[in-house]
């Protein structure tokens, strides 16, 4: 049964689709072949084996600028190139089409129209004959203005990044000396002479562009007094540098009136308690002390805010530690409490102050803190030859730590020699 409204024979939308598609697909076939190796973006030409062009098309031509009678069968490709194309084609290019019978995506440049310079990549191929005779050579040449402005462009910000560096170098290497003489300002040129005692110092930077905040001194008050002190300023960097600054400056200024360790150690607190209570919390730990020697003796007084207990090294071999617990942090309160404590140094007997770099050190695969045991230990294996010799053996430990040793570390090392030196005219001097 067919119904009466539809019409036959009248083509449906599927084939009016198809219809169309024909039609474009025809419109194609249209474009010989030859017309797109003529229109082609890119050059063509085929040169016989001893490289005389034998055809090339529209695209290439325009490039050169030259009419095809004057090309064809009269030039040689390497007449297109430019000298230095020249020496390249007859040095690599040839000699390696030879031997592979094909050359991919070699850079080159030929004399384009107007007497200029074009950047081409060229690729070439021999085409043998059905016996393996190789019977011509077919080129492609690609215009690389493109790749060439690119690889310019990234010439020119490679030089700029590396001058960028240059002087990113530079500027850090002024840095870090700038931060080297501001360091150096925070601690003493040289540890003064004590009349019959010896004194040596050591100071490790974690970084060397950032100021660290260890610090140390020793310097006289009157003909028969010396004070001493070492700390840790929290944090680093400028800030940090400003309160050990201030630090210093306050303790060698209330040495000069008290007589009382804890007392010197108040005066830091109330100076940085009142200078920074608010909201920029800023405070150290500290051991401040005063020496007063006695011919083989020295009476030594000290006080500490929070800072690791001293170390003694007896003439006899021993070591171990002054203790000085329950002292508090300086500038967190108004109203710290510092502990005291008193011993007297003997001939053979070193003081070992430390900031808490060398305890707190990682060590071994576990990283684990170095200690206050194993410097005991440290120390009592050492022979007791005096402050100096105890500093360099440290300084070597410390060297040994390699990166686990990552905070500034302060050393100060006061004691009196075994052997008392020879005096002026002595014979034995």
């Amino acid at each position: 049964m067919c119904r009466t409204d539809q019409v036959p024979n009248e083509p449906s939308d599927r084939d009016q689709d198809a219809g169309a598609t024909d039609a474009a697909f025809t419109s194609l076939l249209e474009d010989s072949a030859e017309e797109l190796y003529e229109q082609a973006p890119c050059g063509y030409l085929s040169t016989l084996m001893d490289g005389t062009i034998a055809k090339i098309n529209n695209t290439l031509l325009d490039w050169l600028g030259l009419p095809r009678q004057r090309v064809v069968g009269r030039m040689r490709f390497t007449d297109l190139l430019s000298v230095g194309g020249k020496l390249y084609h007859e040095t690599h290019f040839a000699p390696m089409l030879r031997m592979n019978g094909e050359i991919n995506g070699i850079a080159l440049e030929i004399k384009a129209a107007g007497g200029s310079r074009l950047p081409v990549l060229v690729t070439s191929k021999v085409k043998t004959s059905s016996d393996g005779e190789p019977i011509l050579i077919r080129t492609t040449v690609f215009d690389a203005r493109d790749r060439r402005t690119y690889e310019a462009e990234l010439l020119r910000r490679h030089r700029e990044a590396e001058e960028a560096r240059r002087q990113a170098d530079a500027d850090r290497a002024r840095l870090q000396e700038a931060l080297e003489v501001l360091q150096q300002s925070l601690l003493p040129a040289t540890l003064p002479a004590v009349p019959g005692m010896e004194a040596a110092s050591y100071y490790h930077t974690a970084s060397p562009d950032l100021l660290g905040g260890d610090f140390y001194d020793l310097f006289p008050l009157d003909g028969t007094r010396w004070a001493f002190f070492l700390g840790d300023v929290c944090g680093k960097g400028p800030k940090a540098a400003a309160v050990t600054s201030l630090t210093r400056y306050t303790l060698r200024g209330a040495a000069m009136h008290d007589r009382d360790p804890v007392s010197v150690l108040r005066t830091l607190n109330a100076v940085l308690h009142e200078r920074y209570n608010s909201g920029d919390a800023r405070y150290c730990t500290s051991i401040f002390g005063f020496l007063e020697p006695d011919g083989d003796r020295t009476a030594v007084q000290l006080a500490s805010g929070g800072h690791p207990s001293a170390l003694i090294q007896r003439a006899d071999g021993s070591a171990d530690y002054l203790p000085t617990p329950g002292g508090m942090l300086i500038g967190i309160l108004p109203d710290a409490q510092f502990t005291t404590a008193r011993t007297v140094l003997s001939r053979g007997d070193t003081l070992l102050l430390y900031t808490d770099g060398l305890t707190e050190a990682r060590i071994g695969p576990g990283r684990d803190l170095y200690g206050e045991d194993a410097l005991r230990d440290f120390t009592r294996a050492q022979p007791p030859a005096g402050p100096q010799a105890l500093v360099a053996a440290l300084t070597t430990l410390l060297t040994g730590f390699g990166d686990g040793l990552d905070d500034d570390t302060a050393l100060l090392a006061l004691g009196i020699p075994a052997t008392p030196p020879a005096a002026v005219g002595d014979p034995l001097a």
